[in-house]
């Protein structure tokens, strides 16, 4: 069906004028839209208010951030992780129990042996800040005393010694409270080597038994002349017959959460 030219050209001159006619009425419904006025009041009050929760959302933000941090290297974390990856080692199992089951056990048991302490800082610290009865500065100061109280009780004397001669501090008499006078750059650093040190001193304590054992498998396949075959092969179902034998979790754990005592 062939479209008549003088049509055709019709209904182009009315699609043009219907354009212009649609900018006019866009262009003078623009120019009759007002703007609003926006005003700020920042009064003396209001401002104080609002520096005071910006600070507080920071504060907040700090401590969530560094809450990994302080689980790992302030409690008892260290030392049962690095307990347990040895107990793992010795065995001889190379993903059994999975690094997820490890760290969660480690994590059940920091907060068995630290609910003391936690107790302590909500009864001391959180709970009358929630109150309103002491500020953010003494509700910190509250909540650090006791985690000092249990790093101090589970570091060497010479590892403090250490840190406080590296950091130029004159060593403290007997009548001094270590607790608040002691800072944490030096208590932290102490009670992480103190917690390598009693980790690797179990871990050592664990591996004697079960080397034994690769020891009697290696010496019995030398004399039954089977040199090619590898003796981890044939010690590994012992050592977990062993391990299975002597409650060796319950005894294991029991004794690891006897050495915070």
């Amino acid at each position: 069906m062939k479209i008549n030219k003088s049509i055709l050209r019709n209904i182009i001159c009315f699609a043009i004028i219907l354009f212009y006619v649609g900018c006019l009425y866009t262009d003078t419904q623009a120019s009759t839209v007002q703007v609003p006025n926006i005003t700020v009041n920042l009064g003396g009050e209001s401002q104080a208010e609002n520096t005071s929760a910006s600070l507080q959302m920071i504060f907040i933000i700090t401590i969530i951030s560094l809450a990994p941090s302080i689980l790992i290297m302030m409690t008892s974390f260290l030392r049962i992780i690095i307990a347990l990856h040895f107990v793992r080692s010795a065995i001889g199992t190379q993903t059994m129990p999975p690094n997820q089951i490890l760290v969660g056990l480690a994590l059940f048991l920091t907060f068995f042996v630290m609910s003391p302490v936690f107790m302590q800082i909500k009864t001391n610290a959180i709970d009358p800040l929630e109150k309103q009865q002491i500020t953010q500065e003494q509700a910190i100061e509250r909540g650090i005393q006791p985690l000092k109280e249990f790093m101090l009780k589970q570091t060497r004397d010479e590892d403090i010694t250490l840190f406080m001669d590296l950091a130029h501090l004159e060593p403290y008499t007997e009548d001094t409270d270590l607790v608040k006078e002691m800072p944490l750059h030096v208590i932290i650093p102490a009670f992480i080597i103190s917690e390598l040190r009693a980790g690797f001193i179990i871990g050592f304590l664990v591996y004697i038994p079960f080397i034994i054992i690769d020891m009697v498998v290696a010496a019995t396949l030398m004399s039954m002349g089977m040199m090619m075959l590898p003796p981890a092969m044939i010690s590994l179902p012992f050592k977990v017959l062993l391990f299975i034998l002597v409650d060796g979790w319950n005894l294991f754990i029991g004794q690891l959460i006897q050495t915070f005592n």
